[in-house]
């Protein structure tokens, strides 16, 4: 009862705002019912740019937040949970970057939308796991410095193998965990399954897989896929769009204990509420890093 009250709240909160509501695919199934947009993290932030909301509730984690206030610094931007980060993005810092410009003076940097935007500013390239093999084939330069997931990193490398690709330490903790041996028994288990997995998973783990793409690209395979079991390799919010779409279809996924974000799954119709009542929890980022971090996504997307 009380989850009514709070949708019903939202929505009248929302048109007072002059809100638009984004929610990751990755957050529990009551937000994205409550959510105008759902989807990929880079996806919803260029929807709500293109609307005409002068509020931009983000429910998410904070670098896509800040992604939001970078394509669209007129508006307001709020994050229901302030705790709610990326434990992927958190592991490079600016200075990090630096660094590793100053060692290969000769590299363009292409990070990951997954960073902060103080680490996009100190970038040349922004990128998405969907686009990331069209940005890097795309960009002149021969050295590439790409940041911060290894994994995915790995994986654009193995498409293009006449690039010198550097790769960071980085790794998605959630989509890491998946070993090639969860493949194998799900192999066993489903044998008539189609194994369906996130590009930041392990090389050993995306080469036993049937299909490697971004959560949108997993969504949309499946939609087009006449197989009846599809199992997911990817954080299990992304069950909810699935099963929405595919009620025919039955998923499975890999490590239903592993693919779990904590901080994924912090935001409550609650803390909507909330930010929208007091319009607390506002992303502000300086003027001179939204600038050169809107510039790498500005670059990705002429040339992918």
């Amino acid at each position: 009862m009380a989850k009514i009250r709070y949708v019903d709240k939202i929505k009248k909160l929302r048109e007072k705002r002059k809100a638009v509501i984004l929610a990751h695919l990755y957050q529990p199934p009551e937000i994205q019912d409550i959510a105008d947009y759902a989807g990929d993290s880079l996806e919803l932030s260029r929807k709500a740019s293109e609307t005409d909301a002068e509020v931009i509730v983000f429910c998410g984690v904070t670098f896509m937040a800040e992604t939001a206030k970078i394509l669209s610094p007129e508006k307001t931007v709020l994050l229901p949970v302030l705790q709610a980060g990326c434990l992927l993005a958190d592991l490079i810092k600016p200075e990090d970057v630096a660094k590793m410009k100053k060692d290969y003076p000769a590299a363009a940097v292409v990070c990951y939308v997954n960073t902060s935007a103080a680490v996009k500013a100190q970038s040349d390239y922004c990128c998405t796991s969907s686009n990331a093999v069209k940005v890097v084939t795309a960009i002149p330069e021969k050295e590439i410095i790409f940041i911060p997931d290894r994994n995915l990193g790995s994986y654009v490398a193995k498409q293009v193998p006449d690039k010198n690709i550097i790769l960071w330490k980085g790794r998605c903790p959630i989509h890491d965990s998946i070993t090639a041996r969860e493949i194998t028994a799900a192999r066993d288990n489903y044998p008539d399954a189609e194994i369906l997995v996130h590009p930041e998973c392990r090389p050993e783990v995306v080469e036993k897989a049937d299909f490697i793409g971004s959560t949108s690209q997993i969504i949309n395979y499946a939609k087009k896929s006449k197989t009846s079991t599809l199992i997911i390799g990817t954080e299990q919010g992304v069950l909810c769009k699935l099963k929405k779409e595919n009620p025919q279809k039955e998923f499975k996924l890999l490590s239903p204990e592993k693919l779990l974000c904590q901080d994924m799954k912090k935001t409550r119709l609650e803390d909507v509420f909330n930010v929208l009542n007091e319009l607390k929890n506002e992303i502000h980022i300086d003027d001179n890093i939204r600038e050169k971090a809107a510039l790498s996504l500005d670059r990705m997307l002429s040339v992918s």
